[in-house]
C-alpha cells in the first residue's frame, strides 16, 4: 500500500497549481478537471495533488503540514534560496549537520515543509519495519 495523493482546500485553483508546479515538480500538462471544479496535478513519482476549490480555508493547527524530502541538504538550500526571491513566507528554517530544512506557506496558508535528513541506519530502518507504530 502506498500513499499516493493529497486533497488540499484552495481558494484559487489555478494559483495553486502555479505554485505547486513551479517549486514542487507538479506538472500542469496532467491536470484533470472533475465536475465539482476539482483540479489534480499529477507529480513525476506519481503523486496526485487534489486541489479542492472553496470559497474559505478556516484557521489550520500549526502542527498540520506535507513535507517533501530532497536528496542533498544543498537541494533544500537551493529552494529555499529560490522561494525567498521570489517573496514566498518562509516560516521556519533549520541548517545542521543531520537536518537541514525549512518551511513555506503556500499561496492558502498551507505550510510545506522541505528537508534533508541523512538515510536511517539498517538497524533504525529494520526496526521501524517491525513496529510501526514507533514512526512519527
Amino acid at each position: 500500500m502506498h500513499f499516493n495523493h493529497l486533497g488540499l482546500p484552495v481558494r484559487d485553483e489555478r494559483r495553486s497549481q502555479q505554485f505547486y508546479s513551479a517549486y514542487f515538480g507538479f506538472d500542469p500538462a496532467t491536470a484533470q478537471e472533475y465536475p465539482d471544479g476539482t483540479v489534480i496535478i499529477r507529480n513525476a513519482d506519481g503523486f496526485d495533488l487534489a486541489l479542492h476549490p472553496v470559497a474559505d480555508i478556516g484557521p489550520l493547527p500549526a502542527f498540520l503540514h506535507a513535507g517533501f524530502r530532497t536528496a542533498t541538504p544543498e537541494d533544500v538550500r537551493t529552494l529555499l534560496k529560490h522561494l525567498e526571491a521570489d517573496g514566498i513566507t518562509i516560516i521556519e528554517r533549520d541548517d545542521e549537520a543531520a537536518y537541514t530544512a525549512f518551511k513555506c506557506l503556500d499561496p492558502d496558508g498551507h505550510r510545506i515543509e522541505v528537508y534533508w535528513e541523512p538515510p536511517l541506519a539498517p538497524a533504525a530502518h529494520s526496526a521501524l519495519n517491525r513496529n510501526p507504530r514507533i514512526r512519527t
